[in-house]
């Protein structure tokens, strides 16, 4: 009952603990777990988009869940990986290949997650409307608010939500008209930028008046979930903490998930070679290539995705051990087993209880 917030009576959930992932089982885990759900969608086509959305609402019943897409501006507007590769220097052709041949890694039976298709226009409008046609709940932008994307989806009953990492960014977010924000701090996995969590989610708070606002970057206990409450938050955005769950793990690479599970706070590192932006991840040969002084400036998206995605999908593809990685938060290092996601909640949950109970007993309540 403590953890319960405005949020949690205005969506339907137990807790606000909001679950991102990209896995439709770890989705619907987290959900029926009394969190919300959050499925990562950007690398999907939109028909496995339809579908993917349609399995996790058959597996959570009427319980709330959302969907995440990234579109950042700026994208070419048609899908034309031809047009792409045209475009990417010869040295960094070059750069990747001496790649390929110093780890020997074989070549990918088809083409990575990020070269199935080109991040554009074209490929974001057609998963707008898979979307928007999807019974789903929420719909968050993970990179860009689109005004005519969050009017669309208030028109269709959906709460519409935008992750951002400055407080530079609120006005834009507000103006296109979204429910709630996400205040990711630089602690976060994948794309994160430069503002520390404990710096960033006061000052979102003050900025975003009556919108509700969700903490993330680097929490993984329930003491930081604590925190966050103390700061003017009123749930949290988990990423980190699902992947090292039984749901998870069942569609990661062994190596990926060892090196996960040995990581500290310390072993991630923030690279724009995954995909141009900003992207932090464990620390690995891959990341340690790209930082070296011979090796180029990684490119804007999508033209990395381009770059590389092949490759990315190859290492995967053959467990290229050295080359192995995953996206990961800081969080990373409080996690050394993997578990189920109900046992996971049920941690976050009781710890944040105890937390809460401490700080009640520390003022004397």
């Amino acid at each position: 009952m403590a953890l319960r917030t405005p949020i949690c009576d205005h969506l339907g959930i137990l807790h606000p603990i909001f679950g991102f992932a990209h896995d439709v089982a770890t989705v619907a885990s987290i959900t029926n777990a009394g969190g919300f759900g959050v499925y990562g969608a950007t690398r999907r086509f939109p028909n496995e988009i339809r579908e993917e959305l349609a399995e996790i609402r058959r597996l959570v019943g009427d319980k709330p869940f959302g969907v995440d897409l990234v579109m950042p501006p700026g994208m070419p507007e048609h899908n034309s990986r031809d047009d792409i590769e045209a475009a990417i220097p010869a040295g960094h052709k070059e750069f990747v290949q001496g790649l390929v041949d110093k780890y020997e890694v074989p070549d990918p039976s088809g083409p990575g997650a990020r070269t199935r298709f080109i991040r554009s226009s074209e490929i974001e409008a057609e998963q707008l409307e898979a979307v928007m046609a999807s019974e789903v709940n929420l719909f968050a932008c993970g990179i860009g608010a689109p005004r005519d994307a969050v009017e669309r989806a208030k028109e269709m009953g959906k709460t519409t939500l935008a992750l951002i990492g400055s407080p530079r960014h609120v006005r834009r977010a507000l103006d296109a008209g979204v429910d709630m924000l996400v205040a990711q701090g630089y602690d976060a996995g994948a794309h994160t930028g430069p503002i520390g969590t404990f710096s960033l989610v006061p000052k979102i708070v003050d900025l975003a008046g009556d919108i509700p606002v969700l903490a993330a970057g680097g929490v993984a206990t329930g003491r930081h979930i604590a925190a966050s409450l103390a700061l003017g938050a009123q749930g949290v955005w988990m990423g980190t903490a699902w992947m090292l769950t039984d749901e998870y793990v069942a569609h990661m690479n062994p190596i990926a998930v060892d090196k996960m599970l040995a990581a500290g706070i310390g072993d991630t590192v923030i690279t724009r070679s995954e995909s141009g932006k900003t992207f932090r991840q464990i620390r690995t040969s891959w990341s340690d290539e790209w930082e070296a002084d011979d090796a180029p400036s990684p490119l804007k998206m999508p033209y990395q995705d381009v770059l590389v995605g092949d490759l990315l999908g190859a290492i995967d593809e053959h467990s290229v051990a050295p080359l192995v990685h995953a996206g990961a938060g800081q969080s990373v290092g409080y996690f050394d087993e993997v578990v189920p996601v109900a046992d996971r909640m049920a941690g976050l949950l009781a710890e944040a209880d105890t937390a809460i109970a401490r700080q009640m007993g520390i003022r004397g309540e």
